[in-house]
C-alpha cells in the first residue's frame, strides 16, 4: 500500500508562498530595506529547486514501481500529464496573448501549449507566462521519466548518476552557459529527490528534531556561503527529509492540504493577478512600505488561490459534460 506523505503538501505551501513574496518584491518599488527584505526575500526564488526535489519524490511514489515492473500504460501517463497541466496552463497562455497581443506573442504562445517548450535553448526568455518555464522544465522530466527510474533503480546506480549530475551541473555553468532552465543543470535537484524516496523507510526513523536541526543548520550554511548550487541542494533535500520524516504538525494540516493542491496553479498565475493588481493600483494603494507589501502579497495569493479553484472545477466540469460524447 502506498504511503501518503502529507507534509509534502507543507513544502508545496512553503514555495509557491515564498515565490509569490519573492515575485511582489521584485516587480514593485517600495521603499524597504534590511536583510529580510534584501536577502532573504530575493532568496525565495530558489524554492523553485525545492520544487523540482519534491517533484521527483511525489512522482516515485506513484509510479517508480509500476515503471519498473512494466505495471503502467505511458499512453496513460502521458495522457495524464497532459489533461492535468494543459487546460489551466492554455488559459493563462491565451489570456496573456489576449493583454498583450504580438506576433512574438503568438509564436510563443504555440510554443507553450505544445508544453514541450522545454526543450528550447532559451526556453528561460519566453515571456508569455515567463514564470512558465519552470512548467516546461517539468514537462521535460516527465517525459524522461521512465529513463529517470532505471538511473535510481538501485542505490549503487542512483549515488553514480548523482554525482554525474553534480558534474554536469558545474560543466553547465562554466561552459555552456546553461541555468536552471536547463533540464541537466537541474537533474542533481530530481536526482536528490529520487535518492530520499530510496531512502524513505531509514529517514522514516530519522529523529525529528535531529531533521529539523539539519533543515536550520543548512539554512545557515546557505545565508553564510551565499547562493551555489550545494546550499540549494542542502536546503533543498533537508526540507525533504525532515517532511518525509514528520507527520502532521505545521507542514501537515487543512491550509496545507489546501495550497498544495493547487501550488502549481498558484505559481502559474500569479504573475497575471499581480498584473491586474498593478493595473487597479492595489499595490500602491497603502504606500510604499511593509503594511502595502504585505496587502499585495496577501491579495495576489488571494487572488491566485480564488482564481485557481475556480479554473479548476471549471475545467473538471467541462469533461464532466463532454466525456459522455468523447
Amino acid at each position: 500500500m502506498k504511503k501518503y506523505y502529507g507534509s509534502i503538501d507543507g513544502l508545496r505551501t512553503i514555495a509557491c508562498i515564498g515565490i509569490v513574496m519573492m515575485h511582489a518584491a521584485s516587480n514593485s518599488n517600495y521603499s524597504l530595506n534590511g536583510f529580510l527584505y534584501e536577502s532573504v526575500i530575493p532568496s525565495f526564488t530558489n524554492f523553485v529547486f525545492l520544487f523540482m526535489a519534491v517533484s521527483a519524490f511525489s512522482m516515485c511514489c506513484g509510479y517508480y514501481e509500476k515503471v519498473l515492473n512494466n505495471e503502467i500504460s505511458f499512453s496513460d501517463f502521458y495522457g495524464k500529464r497532459f489533461k492535468k497541466i494543459l487546460p489551466f496552463f492554455g488559459i493563462l497562455v491565451l489570456l496573456d496573448v489576449i493583454m498583450s497581443p504580438s506576433v512574438g506573442a503568438v509564436y510563443e504562445a504555440f510554443a507553450d501549449l505544445t508544453l514541450l517548450f522545454g526543450f528550447l535553448p532559451d526556453a528561460g526568455n519566453i515571456s508569455v507566462i515567463g514564470v512558465g518555464w519552470f512548467l516546461g522544465l517539468i514537462f521535460v522530466f516527465y517525459l524522461c521519466f521512465p529513463f529517470f527510474c532505471v538511473l535510481i533503480e538501485n542505490r549503487r546506480r542512483a549515488w553514480l548518476a548523482f554525482a554525474v549530475s553534480l558534474f554536469y551541473n558545474y560543466v553547465c555553468t562554466v561552459y555552456f552557459d546553461a541555468g536552471r532552465t536547463n533540464i541537466l543543470y537541474c537533474s542533481c535537484f530530481f536526482l536528490g529527490g529520487g535518492l530520499i524516496y530510496l531512502y524513505r523507510g531509514e529517514i522514516a526513523k530519522f529523529s525529528r528534531v535531529i531533521a529539523a536541526v539539519a533543515v536550520a543548520a543548512a539554512v545557515a550554511v546557505y545565508y553564510a556561503a551565499g547562493e551555489n548550487t550545494i546550499t540549494c541542494l542542502l536546503v533543498s533535500l533537508s526540507l525533504l527529509i525532515y517532511a518525509v520524516r514528520a507527520e502532521g504538525g505545521m507542514l501537515d494540516n487543512r491550509i496545507t492540504k489546501f495550497f498544495g493542491s493547487i501550488s502549481m496553479e498558484i505559481y502559474l498565475s500569479h504573475m497575471v493577478i499581480f498584473r491586474i493588481i498593478e493595473k487597479i493600483g492595489l499595490n500602491t494603494a497603502a504606500g510604499n512600505g511593509w503594511i502595502q507589501y504585505a496587502v499585495t502579497v496577501v491579495g495576489v495569493l488571494a487572488g491566485a488561490s480564488l482564481f485557481s479553484v475556480v479554473m479548476q472545477k471549471a475545467i473538471a466540469l467541462f469533461f464532466h459534460k463532454i466525456r459522455p460524447n468523447m
